[in-house]
């Protein structure tokens, strides 16, 4: 199975990049099945409903978030009746939405895709990410009710995420880490045959901080005074994920490349499609 990770979408410019390039890459690469970041789409902070219909209609086969999950007040309302926009699956019982849900991909294969946010640096007070990862394997097994496992580990510490991934290793197709907006050059297939990185990067302007205008961030830390709000750049953006392909026989990886398409960054893109 083809399948294709991007990360974080910021902003008009990088929801806009996913928007023109994926149609394309779905068609090149052939790929089977895409999972898009779309935490902060709508002006760097949260998703909208129309924006998360529109990445459906690129290409995305399910919609990733995080910790800006519910910036977008509608999306409270609009997580319940949307089984393709998944919400962090270690919010506490009763949250709106869904963690996880299992699909289809085009040559047949059954996917599970999962968002799990971290605690380190984040959210304490969520339930505990590796007890619902292993709930949430447990209960779906690959080889069995899934044929391959796609899980977007959204969180700060390299640590949690490493270790994370470690305690998948072997029982997912994929971790891959969100949140930091900055790729980490890590990607690899573990010794158990998940492949990994610690971030897949964002898919936005990187000519800013994290895909906000530089000014605002750079006076904070310089000054410690607010002059204003942040704002989402709108310069040209590059668009950042994983690769992956994945055994239809054992659902474990074989293969694993970075993504890296559009101006500032070296390009990056697998040479095995």
């Amino acid at each position: 199975m083809r399948f294709l990770f991007l990360g974080d979408m910021v902003g008009r410019s990088g929801r806009t990049a996913v928007f023109d390039r994926l149609p394309g890459l779905i068609s090149d690469w052939k790929l089977d099945f895409v999972v898009v970041n779309g935490e902060n789409s709508a002006g760097g902070f949260g998703i909208t409903e129309e924006i998360f219909e529109r990445t459906l209609e690129a290409g995305a086969d399910a919609v990733t978030t995080g910790n800006h999950v519910w910036d977008q007040r509608e999306a409270l309302a609009f997580a319940g009746r949307q089984d393709r926009f998944i919400r962090p699956a270690n919010y506490p019982a009763g949250t709106p939405g869904h963690g996880s849900g299992l699909f289809e991909a085009k040559n047949g294969a059954r996917v599970l895709v999962a968002n799990i946010m971290g605690r380190v640096f984040m959210h304490p007070d969520l339930d505990d990410p590796f007890a619902c990862a292993d709930n949430l394997v447990s209960a779906c097994p690959m080889g069995e009710q899934a044929d391959a496992i796609i899980i977007d580990f959204h969180a700060e510490a390299t640590s949690e995420k490493q270790c994370f991934g470690h305690f998948l290793d072997g029982r997912a197709s994929v971790v891959v880490g969100t949140h930091t907006h900055v790729p980490t050059s890590d990607h690899q297939i573990l010794v158990g045959g998940t492949a990994y990185q610690s971030d897949a990067g964002m898919c936005g302007d990187y000519d800013s901080s994290l895909g906000m205008e530089k000014e605002e961030p750079l006076n904070r830390f310089v000054t410690k005074v607010p002059r204003g709000r942040f704002d989402a750049a709108q310069g040209p953006a590059t668009i950042a994920g994983l690769a992956v392909e994945i055994s239809d026989r054992t659902g474990l990886a074989e293969k694993v490349a970075p993504v890296r398409i559009g101006p500032r960054l070296a390009e990056a893109v697998p040479d095995f499609w």
